[in-house]
């Protein structure tokens, strides 16, 4: 198994685990709970797929992908009652799955030998957009669309990553290095309350 797929399948867990999550805090079912981990592990790189042309898109053609996301759903479901601080465990799940998911775009991207601004580019919807599409399925605005630092992170964090390249460090170290840094912007964002300058005036 290669890095890659290691990274492949932690991101899908952690980000399954996140949408289980969401889920479970709006008290839907447990089918709903299983969809909302389907859309939020495997929206992003759905759509990456579909851009570059990769079809049929991967987690049609893993078995592995599948079983991985109903294991996460079903495991939140069963323990998830004993986790008193579902809003930190939920952070903290997202925040992985994003800094896994933004390497795996990156990644993809560099072997295509595209750009290194679609690079990023498909690392940021790769991280992205399964939150994007489990967020409007529960009726809520889009964290990438709110003025906190989300999308943001997953950007400089691939910007990092191909820095880190650049310098011809070892590339699984480079992706730890990485996923770390995505996971600590976001952790200090949300701790100190930063955020991008308000564009509306107050009232």
């Amino acid at each position: 198994m290669s890095f890659l797929s290691i990274i492949d399948i932690l991101g899908t867990f952690a980000f399954a685990v996140s949408g289980a999550f969401s889920a479970m805090e709006k008290k839907l079912d447990p089918f709903g709970v299983i969809i909302l981990s389907f859309v939020t592990a495997i929206g992003g790189g759905t759509l990456r797929d579909l851009l570059i042309g990769d079809t049929p898109v991967r987690w049609l053609r893993s078995g592995t992908t599948t079983l991985v996301i109903i294991a996460a759903a079903i495991a939140t479901m069963f323990f998830g009652k004993f986790l008193k601080r579902f809003s930190i465990t939920l952070f903290l799940f997202d925040a992985f799955g994003l800094g896994l998911f933004t390497l795996i775009g990156v990644q993809k991207g560099l072997q295509l030998e595209f750009s290194p601004g679609i690079c990023v580019a498909l690392g940021t919807i790769t991280g992205s957009f399964g939150g994007v599409i489990r967020d409007v399925l529960l009726n809520n605005v889009p964290l990438v669309f709110r003025k906190e630092i989300y999308a943001s992170a997953s950007i400089l964090g691939g910007i990092l990553y191909l820095l880190l390249l650049k310098v011809d460090m070892f590339s699984p170290f480079a992706s730890i290095i990485s996923i770390m840094f995505i996971v600590a912007l976001r952790i200090i964002v949300v701790r100190y309350k930063l955020a991008l300058p308000d564009m509306y005036r107050r009232e």
